[in-house]
């Protein structure tokens, strides 16, 4: 019996996106490296807490998805082909807006040196999900933002029951929240191919450190803000105690 449209283009999209996964590999959220074998290690003691590798690296990973999740988000809002998919990115956006903010307010508390740019496998993701359009372009960006999202989901909640620095546990709040809520928006698409997603997530495939870390900034350069946009009219978050002094 023949393949109808629709059962024929998700074949398609899933064969090309399963190519896709594969060639780039994943994670992307956690493609920042720790610096040594011992990320529980103390490198500062602040007025907040102390300050591991693990905090830091944290902090630095929030950054750096927010660098290209954001920009997919605004692909989402302009080519998504149905109003789930467009809802998908208005989240992406308000929500990596508000973690960039706080991302941006407690590095210089902390002394954490944020990147300007996501890294070449971040940045890949958007150019490969940009060459898509119409239905290729809904598959090809929600299922690579389901597996980011469902990978640093648990590296949240590790950084949520470890951390004793209350600025890093304020935004690890602030991080569990928007990316439940980010995967859910994703799932409602109806696009999200949950045995590649799956297979994904738990069988990431390892790039050199140079594809999946964040080039620093350049010397004087001004820091890069995710611009806020209320007039999108989104929730992602629920209330975030402010952080404060330990």
């Amino acid at each position: 019996m023949p393949l109808s449209r629709n059962t024929a283009g998700t074949v398609f999209v899933i064969g090309a996106l399963g190519l896709t996964l594969s060639a780039l590999a994943y994670p992307a959220m956690l493609g920042v490296q720790n610096t040594s074998g011992n990320p529980s290690r103390i490198i500062a003691n602040t007025r907040y807490g102390p300050l591991t590798e693990a905090d830091r690296d944290f902090v630095v990973k929030v950054r750096s998805a927010g660098l290209w999740e954001y920009p997919l988000g605004e692909l989402a809002l302009k080519k998504g082909s149905t109003e789930e998919m467009r809802e998908a990115g208005r989240h992406l956006i308000v929500g990596h807006a508000g973690l960039d903010e706080l991302c941006r307010r407690i590095a210089p508390e902390l002394n954490i040196t944020l990147p300007n740019q996501a890294s070449p496998q971040q940045q890949q993701f958007v150019a490969t999900s940009a060459a898509q359009s119409g239905t290729q372009f809904d598959s090809t960006a929600a299922n690579i933002m389901r597996v980011t999202h469902g990978q640093i989901f648990p590296a949240i909640a590790k950084i949520r029951a470890t951390t004793t620095n209350t600025m890093v546990r304020a935004l690890a709040d602030l991080a569990n929240d928007t990316v439940l809520d980010h995967i859910t928006v994703l799932e409602k698409t109806g696009v999200v191919n949950f045995d590649q997603v799956n297979f994904q997530q738990s069988t990431p495939p390892k790039l050199p450190k140079d594809q999946v870390t964040p080039p620093p900034p350049q010397a004087g350069a001004p820091l890069i803000a995710l611009t806020p946009r209320p007039d999108l009219n989104v929730n992602t978050t629920s209330p975030t105690p402010s952080p404060t002094a330990a």
